[in-house]
């Protein structure tokens, strides 16, 4: 019978990942533990399929695509399909295949990127930043691997990353709200850990202070990126004692939320202005048309198959990589709105 390495792992009692670092000569696993691995690996024949040393050397114009995190965090958010598929069309234009990785057992100790990358014998991965990110996610990082990470920062020898320039996003909507006048201006985040919405957090109190406004901790809530979230913290913000009439959404979606949250409270649209951020399809189809940062999902998805490309045939070695964003103005925050 062929033994797998999460049947060898189980005999020795120990990870996947401890398995695969073995195989890979990785020096941060303990003597005794090695010893007692290869012993079983000899005891049952077991002969890994190829070594990371033999990677660079056997290309098999796989690429595998990694959604870290929860399940369905970013499968379904238009952002990351759009970066995916600029992506995809870029890798097949090289002439290779995306395989996705399932996420859905995340939560299971035995749950093992690099050895999964390893027994499909991929050439290299993109990684989609989500919450609650799998700690096997930077085993793979720490691999022979090559790997570039969308929205979520790696440190890899062999790894790189890619995303917008996430403070320059907030400074764009406060600096718009500033030059029409409005001075009540709210913040709607992500996810309160997350990563990117803690970068665009930042980057909207800093632009708050650089024109003297007065930030309402009131004003400052977090939803999870969709679209019901910002409805749920449009209606809280509606009940505050004042209510803010500038709203910075860290997303499109919970722009919208937000916009019907005011329309079904019987208050005047007009009265508020919206800003999102990613410059979604739909954004420009809603009643009103969405004002939004524009992050070039195009141009991430096409530089991140590049860099990928690159770091496989070792033209490039680690990298880290910001998109500029750009203001798209649209009817639901123009002049007539100032306050």
């Amino acid at each position: 019978m062929k033994m797998t390495i999460k049947e060898i792992a189980k005999l020795a009692g120990v990870s996947q990942a401890t398995v695969s670092k073995i195989i890979n000569n990785y020096d941060d696993v303990g003597a005794k533990t090695k010893k007692r691995v290869l012993q079983i690996m000899d005891e049952y024949g077991y002969r890994p399929s190829y070594s990371a040393q033999s990677l660079a050397k056997k290309i098999t114009k796989v690429i595998g695509v990694i959604y870290a995190g929860k399940i369905n965090a970013n499968f379904n958010h238009p952002f990351f399909v759009e970066v995916v598929s600029s992506f995809k069309k870029t890798m097949g234009s090289e002439g290779y295949d995306l395989l996705f990785f399932s996420n859905e057992k995340f939560h299971k100790s035995d749950e093992n990127y690099l050895a999964r990358c390893q027994h499909y014998n991929v050439d290299g991965c993109i990684i989609i930043g989500g919450e609650e990110v799998e700690p096997s996610i930077y085993d793979l990082d720490k691999s022979e691997i090559p790997c570039v990470g969308v929205d979520i920062e790696l440190s890899g020898k062999k790894s790189a990353y890619i995303m917008t320039d996430n403070p320059q996003i907030s400074a764009l909507a406060v600096e718009h709200f500033y030059l029409l006048g409005q001075r009540d201006i709210a913040f709607i985040g992500g996810k309160e850990e997350s990563v990117i919405s803690k970068q665009r957090y930042q980057g909207f109190i800093d632009e708050m202070k650089t024109y003297g406004l007065k930030v309402n901790p009131e004003w400052i809530v977090y939803g999870d990126f969709f679209e019901d979230s910002g409805y749920e913290k449009m209606e809280e913000l509606l009940q505050r004692p004042s209510i803010p009439k500038a709203i910075f959404a860290a997303s499109d979606l919970m722009a919208m939320g937000a916009i019907r949250a005011v329309k079904e409270s019987g208050r005047k649209i007009d009265d508020f202005s919206f800003i999102g951020c990613d410059d979604i399809v739909a954004s420009k189809h809603i009643d009103p048309p969405l004002t939004t940062v524009k992050q070039d999902k195009e141009k991430i998805g096409k530089m991140a198959a590049y860099i990928l490309n690159d770091m496989i045939k070792e033209k490039i070695d680690q990298t880290s990589i910001k998109i500029d964003p750009e203001l798209i103005v649209r009817a639901s925050c123009g002049a007539n709105k100032a306050g």
